[in-house]
Order: C-alpha cells, then sequence, then structure tokens
C-alpha cells in the first residue's frame, strides 16, 4: 500500500497483518480524497490545512494521506498493538513526527481531547456494528470541532442509524465498502 497523493506520493507503507485489521483500499482511498478535494463539503478541499482525527487507524492511511494532501496535524488512534507499531513506524518513514500523534485509546471511550479535529476518519472492523457509538463518543468526549466533517466506511451492505448530532451528507459504495460523509453540528 503506498501513498497516493501529495508530497509523499508513493511512499510505501508498512504492511498490516492478521484479519481485525482491513485498511481502506488504494482505489477507494483515492475516490474518496477527489471527493474531499472536489466535492460540496468546502470551498477548498477538506483536508488542506485541517486537524485530523483517524479513527480507529490501523497503519494510518488515511491520516497519512490527508498528512501528505496539506493536512496541518493528525492524531491517530488505535487500540492494537501490532497495528499502532506499523503506524509509527509509517509516521517515522515519512519524516511526519511533529505533524502526528500516536494514541493508544479506543474510539468507543476515547480520552477527551485539547484539539478538536476538523475533518475525522473512522474506519472500524467491518464485523462491529460501532460507527455510530464511536462518533458519540468522540463527539462527547471533545474530538469533533463544530461543522467537522465525519468520513466513515463501513461494510456495503451494513445498515447505519445517523447518531444524534449529526447530518448525513452523502455516501458512496465502492466495491465492498460503503463510504458515509456526515457533518457534526452541536
Amino acid at each position: 500500500m503506498r501513498i497516493i497523493a501529495g508530497r509523499y506520493r508513493g511512499k510505501r507503507l508498512a504492511p498490516l497483518t492478521g484479519t481485525a485489521i482491513r485498511p481502506t483500499g488504494g482505489r477507494a482511498r483515492e475516490a474518496l480524497f477527489n471527493i474531499l478535494a472536489h466535492g460540496k463539503f468546502s470551498a477548498r478541499p477538506v483536508y488542506e490545512d485541517a486537524i485530523v482525527l483517524d479513527a480507529f487507524a490501523g497503519s494510518g492511511a488515511l491520516g497519512l494521506e490527508a498528512l501528505s494532501r496539506g493536512a496541518r496535524y493528525a492524531t491517530f488512534m488505535e487500540k492494537d498493538r501490532q497495528a499502532r507499531a506499523a503506524l509509527t513506524s509509517n509516521i517515522e518513514a515519512m519524516g511526519v513526527k511533529s505533524s502526528a500523534a500516536v494514541m493508544a485509546a479506543d474510539a468507543l471511550k476515547p480520552p477527551r481531547s485539547a484539539a478538536p479535529a476538523s475533518l475525522a476518519f473512522l474506519d472500524p472492523p467491518y464485523g462491529e456494528d460501532v460507527a455510530g457509538a464511536a462518533l458519540t463518543s468522540l463527539a462527547a468526549a471533545g474530538w469533533l470541532a463544530p461543522e467537522a466533517l465525519s468520513v466513515v466506511e463501513i461494510a456495503a451492505k451494513r445498515g447505519f442509524i445517523v447518531p444524534d448530532g449529526f447530518a448525513l451528507l452523502d455516501e458512496r459504495r465502492y466495491g465492498a465498502a460503503r463510504i458515509l460523509f456526515l457533518r457534526f453540528a452541536l
């Protein structure tokens, strides 16, 4: 897996092993960032100068892609030790340690945030129906700024109930994945 565009285009990411982690595929990631760059969510690319949260981070592909394309800072939240090791390796290989933080934390029980994100990525395991609960928990812990855009990836066939405080703006399907775009409104 590689970074698709931006300053670190082509940079290879450390692979993850095991079945618990399923990274967002390259084609879906490219389509997602094209939507964020040219979509209806902002007059400029959403990730430009953004404070990013990558919850259920895995290898960090989504947050690292945002940093490569001009995000100001990214916090990566991952509870799996092996995934955090790969993520830390990816951050070091890209030379973005000063623009990134890795937290050993669960997005369902996050610590309080000191810096709310304007863009959040949530890519929970497909077998677990936790995306809505994670959004609610992250918002309650101050991880989402007012009007923050949350991008949630779930299994294409899985249902999703939009949690209170969020508005569904758009959704797209890419093979086995469904990507939801939600706006957080206090």
